[in-house]
């Protein structure tokens, strides 16, 4: 059992808009942009003068451009997750960090953001691409609750814009930034319970989706999206005929935040109506891991008892992961 005691995110302020790629004559326009892919905006950590002139051509002149690190992402999604849990910084017993596109080789970032939220404790990074997120719950879900802390901060720090390639129109119109933190307990009760959590991979598709180490982004994205369609349909329906209607609440999806479209396919093949599904990839981008606890982290205050909500993920390796939280208070 795991229990779930706040989420938070945060999202830098420089925001790149349709127009704005437009501008940089790169083959796209708004209507271009939204007839395949239904982003109209996206945050970075980069300033636009910056990419209209380098077009980010070199990944570590980026690092040294961006205006925020990860682990100061990651810290303000931190903080607004460790403030709803109601508990202070030093009550946190563990920092799991992760994520796609790390600012170093090392130190682990989960010890970066640790050093900047003042947390005295152990610090490691679990990466799995855009699955991150729900691998660290998958891995503490099965750990027995007398051997972990009593509270855990999970935290995901995306700086994709960094490592994307300006000229290319394929990922430049996907990408953004953003952070996504919580605050989970194996042994101590909180305001949601994660009743259900998966974790899996096809490594023949290690190849599918690759940030190469001080290169750019790459993905076969048709192969891609389509296997991350196929996942998100066969975990969701599963675990709605297990869960749906147990507690009587609503019982909302939040999937991948890839691209809209995506997203609307699934929901489709699934019949989840417009109202039980949320999401920010219109005005975000695909912020890789940080995504779906992100849009989570946003609707937070909504949610009511016996909500139950529903989270799939794909990313690189190739992988997919699921978990199903309910409401309590």
């Amino acid at each position: 059992m795991l229990y779930l005691h706040g989420i938070g995110h945060f999202h830098p302020e420089n925001e790149i808009t349709n127009e704005f790629l437009g501008e940089l004559d790169i083959g796209t326009s708004d209507d271009w942009i939204m007839e395949r892919t239904g982003i109209r905006s996206r945050r970075t950590v980069l300033s636009l003068d910056y990419i209209r002139e380098k077009r980010n051509q070199d990944v570590r002149a980026a690092a040294e451009a961006a205006a925020y690190t990860n682990a100061e992402l990651g810290r303000r999604a931190g903080e607004m997750a460790i403030a709803r849990a109601g508990i202070d910084p030093s009550e946190v017993g563990l920092v799991i960090g992760g994520g796609c596109a790390p600012d170093r080789v090392t130190p682990a970032e989960g010890c970066d953001v640790a050093a900047a939220l003042d947390i005295d404790a152990p610090a490691f990074d679990l990466r799995s691409a855009c699955t991150s997120f729900t691998a660290a719950v998958h891995l503490l879900s099965q750990m027995r609750p007398d051997r972990v802390p009593p509270y855990v901060l999970i935290v995901q720090m995306e700086s994709l814009t960094r490592v994307i390639d300006y000229n290319d129109r394929r990922s430049a119109v996907l990408f953004g930034d953003g952070a996504a933190a919580a605050v989970v307990s194996a042994s101590v009760p909180g305001r949601a319970t994660f009743l259900h959590c998966t974790l899996g991979s096809s490594p023949r598709g290690h190849a599918k989706v690759v940030i190469p180490w001080a290169g750019h982004f790459d993905q076969e994205g048709a192969t891609v999206q389509s296997f991350a369609i196929k996942r998100t349909v066969n975990e969701l329906r599963a675990i709605r005929k297990e869960f749906d209607g147990e507690a009587g609440g609503r019982m909302y999806f939040i999937g991948h935040q890839a691209n809209r479209l995506m997203l609307e396919s699934v929901c489709r093949q699934c019949d989840i109506p417009d109202e039980l599904h949320l999401s920010n990839v219109a005005d975000f981008g695909n912020t890789g891991t940080a995504g779906a606890p992100a849009v989570l982290s946003d609707h937070w205050q909504a949610f009511e008892a016996g909500d139950q909500v529903t989270m799939v993920g794909v990313g690189a390796g190739l992988t997919w992961a699921s978990a199903n939280l309910r409401f309590e208070i």
